[in-house]
């Protein structure tokens, strides 16, 4: 579904990213773990088109999207939930819901249905749809920041640090949602520091360090991976 090939990104004069090589298929979570600084978001924002690359590919379905913008790549079918969630403060829950969907051709009625899915999912963002979204917690926020790209009904969800900032009840609803999204047929790249979690529930995994892939893999053998556990596990 997705492939970066010597993919290069740059912040000025700093090489952040240095010719990387990742696959995601169709129906696998993969994850990307690494270190803080270590290039996992920038590599995520080169995918969505929010930071152009220097050099290589992303080929999405087939098709080479590196030149594209950022709203074009969503129509496609890729949304991004950034790190620290970033939805519209001043906004009420609902709206920033319906603003998740403002790219997607469709009925009224099929948009409502969609935000009951969401709801479904996620019952306390109906409980506070009339609520203005900075008032709400940092798990309610990262429910709606995942409820929003879930809007734009993509076929590949990007998810940034999902855990960041939460209590351990909030990050296991939000890992159980992940794994729900995945089982009905949401294909999953996932950046996450809390490599435990995110190696258990995933396919497959890939180590980043200061922009290189170091170590690619079965996520469940990476997962006993001596060196993996003492990097990044606490053992």
């Amino acid at each position: 579904m997705l492939k970066l090939e010597n993919l290069h990104v740059y912040y000025g004069n700093i090489h952040a990213i240095k010719g990387i090589d990742l696959e995601v298929q169709e129906g696998e979570i993969v994850s990307l773990i690494g270190a803080n600084g270590a290039g996992k978001t920038t590599t995520l924002q080169s995918i969505s088109g929010l930071i152009p690359s220097k050099d290589g590919s992303v080929v999405f379905e087939g098709e080479n999207i590196e030149k594209r913008k950022a709203h074009l790549i969503t129509k496609l079918g890729i949304a991004q939930v950034p790190e620290g969630r970033r939805v519209f403060t001043g906004l009420s829950v609902l709206d920033n819901l319906k603003l998740g969907a403002f790219l997607i051709n469709d009925t009224k009625k099929n948009i409502e249905k969609d935000i009951e899915d969401i709801y479904e999912k996620f019952p306390v963002l109906k409980e506070r749809k009339n609520q203005l979204a900075g008032t709400l917690s940092g798990g309610e926020q990262q429910m709606l920041a995942m409820g929003r790209a879930l809007m734009s009904r993509p076929r590949l969800l990007l998810l940034d640090e999902p855990s960041m900032g939460l209590s351990p009840l909030f990050v296991d609803k939000i890992f159980d949602v992940v794994k729900e999204l995945n089982k009905t047929g949401t294909t999953i790249l996932l950046v996450e520091q809390n490599a435990n979690i995110a190696l258990s529930i995933s396919d497959r995994a890939y180590v980043l360090e200061t922009g290189k892939i170091v170590k690619s893999g079965d996520a469940k053998i990476l997962l006993k991976d001596s060196s993996i556990k003492e990097a990044y596990l606490g053992a």
